[in-house]
């Protein structure tokens, strides 16, 4: 049965623990959606762009998934959204907004760059640039700073900022929470990493 293959340079975090096979690609990808849907709820209200957890999930989905299910899982989260369902970060007042106009809104930007994020930090995971902190670090910093690669530019267009303006709100607002954010996830990915690792010998040793 064909399935997503990993990376002969080196598996990601998920298939360490998980046997492969499409089954479990689709379980992977849905879950990794919903992770990224549970971490938009976390949310700081700021004008046009909220401040979320949903940067860390996607940062955690494309590290432990690789680039192909991770980039899958960001599809599988958009398209929930444009479908109606409240997976993205909340309005101020507590209600969500959902469908077309999100998606293709000021802030959809972002929700595509997620992707770009997913895929490469997937890619620089199975390259192993997951299980060392500073590698990790550096992995996740570029896949935080690739969101905006699409995002920023997609702000300042549909809502018709000045690119000043755009900065100001689109940008300067998320670097510490993103270093943090980055820095998090390069601390958990090794972490996860070592358990996979004794959780695996003991599987093997008990055959």
């Amino acid at each position: 049965m064909t399935t997503l293959a990993p990376s002969p340079r080196g598996l990601v975090l998920a298939d360490r623990v998980f046997a492969r096979s499409r089954l479990m690609d689709v379980a992977l990808v849905a879950g990794g959606a919903a992770l990224v849907a549970l971490l938009a709820q976390v949310t700081i209200p700021l004008p046009l762009v909220p401040i979320t957890g949903q940067t860390l999930a996607v940062l955690l989905v494309g590290s432990t998934l690789g680039w192909a299910r991770g980039a899958l899982s960001m599809v599988l989260y958009a398209a929930l959204g444009l479908v109606g369902l409240p997976v993205f970060a909340p309005n101020a007042d507590g209600s969500h907004s959902q469908g077309i106009t999100v998606v293709f809104g000021a802030t959809g930007g972002y929700i595509i760059g997620f992707i770009l994020s997913a895929i490469l930090v997937g890619w620089l995971a199975e390259l192993t640039w997951d299980r060392k902190f500073f590698r990790a670090l550096a992995s996740f910093a570029a896949g935080t700073l690739s969101v905006f690669v699409i995002g920023l530019p997609w702000l300042g267009f549909v809502a018709h900022l000045d690119v000043p303006t755009t900065l100001a709100f689109g940008l300067y607002p998320f670097l510490i929470p993103g270093a943090i954010k980055a820095v998090i996830a390069a601390g958990l990915l090794p972490l996860a990493w070592f358990g996979a690792n004794k959780l695996a010998k003991h599987r093997d040793t008990n055959v």
